[in-house]
Formats: C-alpha cells, sequence, structure tokens
C-alpha cells in the first residue's frame, strides 16, 4: 500500500471514529452487535455506549465511552466515583451520569442474586465474600448481617442501618429483632470501613462484646463480626476476640 494510500485509510477511519454511530456500517454498531452476537461480546467501550446512546458533536458514544473508561478504568471506579469526577466530560449531564450508575448497581445487584441465599457459610472468608462486592466501596458505613439456620445456611440478609457502631444499644435490640423475626439459629455481623482500613476500632471492640453478651441471653448465637475494608477483611472470630 502506498503512503498516499495509507493516508486515505487513516483518515477514513478517523471519521467514521468520529461519525454519529447512526451513519457506521450495521454491522459495527454496538446496539445491533449486540443483537446479532450477544453482549458477552461487546466491549465495556461499547457497552457503556449503548448506555450513553448519544455522543457529542464530534465524538461519537463510542468515543465518549473510550474517554470514561480511559479516566475510570473500571466499572467498579465509576460506581464510587464522586458526581464531580463526572463534569470534565462535555455533554454528559446528570441524566447519562446517573444511567451509568444505576446499571452498574443492577449488575451489583445481580451478581448476589445468582449467589444461592441457602448458600452454606463455613468460614468467616465465605461470610466477607459474600458481601465484600457491594460494601467494600460505600462511601459511608453500613451494617448488615446474615441470618443462619442451625446448619449454617443463609436465610435472609438483613441491613440494620447506615451509619457509625457508636449508638450500640439501639442496634443490638434491633439486630436480636430480625434475628428472633427470622428464627435464625446464628447470625454473623457485616460493617464497612469506607476508608478501606478493616482494622476494628474501640467502638467495634466494645459494641462485638456487647452483642456477644446479648446474643447469650437470648440464646442466638454470634458466630462472627467482620469488619469490610478494601478488597480485604478482619474476622474478630478468626483472631479469637469472640
Amino acid at each position: 500500500m502506498s503512503a498516499a494510500k495509507k493516508i486515505r485509510t487513516s483518515m477514513k477511519s478517523a471519521k467514521k471514529r468520529n461519525a454519529s454511530i447512526n451513519c457506521w456500517p450495521k454491522e459495527d454498531r454496538p446496539r445491533e452487535k449486540l443483537f446479532r452476537k450477544g453482549e458477552h461480546n461487546l466491549s465495556n467501550s461499547e457497552l457503556l455506549a449503548i448506555l450513553l446512546r448519544t455522543g457529542v458533536q464530534g465524538s461519537s458514544a463510542v468515543d465518549l465511552a473510550r474517554k470514561i473508561l480511559d479516566k475510570f478504568k473500571t466499572f467498579r471506579t465509576m460506581s464510587c466515583a464522586d458526581i464531580s469526577h463526572w463534569k470534565e466530560f462535555k455533554g454528559l449531564g446528570t441524566a447519562k451520569i446517573a444511567q451509568i450508575k444505576a446499571s452498574i448497581e443492577i449488575g451489583r445487584r445481580f451478581g448476589e442474586e445468582t449467589k444461592e441465599t441457602k448458600a452454606k457459610i463455613k468460614s468467616s472468608k465465605d461470610a466477607a465474600m459474600f458481601l465484600m462486592p457491594r460494601m467494600r466501596d460505600l462511601s459511608r458505613e453500613v451494617f448488615k448481617i446474615l441470618l443462619l439456620d442451625s446448619q449454617n445456611r443463609i436465610i435472609d440478609i438483613a441491613e440494620i442501618t447506615e451509619g457509625t457502631v457508636n449508638e450500640v444499644l439501639p442496634i443490638v435490640r434491633e439486630i436480636f429483632q430480625k434475628a428472633l423475626q427470622n428464627f435464625a439459629a446464628s447470625i454473623i455481623c457485616i460493617h464497612n470501613h469506607p476508608s478501606g482500613n478493616p482494622q476494628p476500632s474501640v467502638e467495634d471492640k466494645n459494641f462485638t462484646r456487647k452483642l456477644t453478651q446479648a446474643g447469650e441471653a437470648l440464646q442466638v448465637t454470634v458466630l462472627d463480626h467482620i469488619v469490610i475494608g478494601n478488597n480485604v477483611y478482619f474476622s474478630f472470630a478468626d483472631k479469637g476476640l469472640m
């Protein structure tokens, strides 16, 4: 291929990339490709482009999607990024940002639904990994409990409160109310540290002690209290602190 022909080909390719997706050959359009080949065959930028629907002047939705991915790298980072970090993208309004974040959250919840609700918890790692994808990126402290039957199978997951464990007694009361309502034989308490460091605070330790005492009185075994960090966790049971 001559140098001139290479330049013309490159210019045509650039023009295609910057053109509206509606001007692309049908086989190259993300939406049509999804229906023809299946969503699992699309790249991250193509999937994101379908959510964006339209690009901006001089850039297609795929171009805009690539710029977003270049900045955030992963969908996980997108999900926890503050709205201010999205402002640099021209043509990306609050409606599109909300749509992207909602879609990522749907994907996260789908991942939870595909786990067996009757899954058996055999270790602190089982419990931590069950809720790690949902809790590691939360910007506020959230407290959840796994309600277990006599075989350590999950009956349900309950969110108790959003905030901190400083208000010990009201939280303990609510935890065991949920446990007794669901006829749980035992529970595992899990909360996150938004800092990413799972090391327990003094309040966490005091709370765990009072929680265990209340469980003994009510004959509901507290198997563990797990603190979720950034892809790491701390288990009170593993450390012999229960």
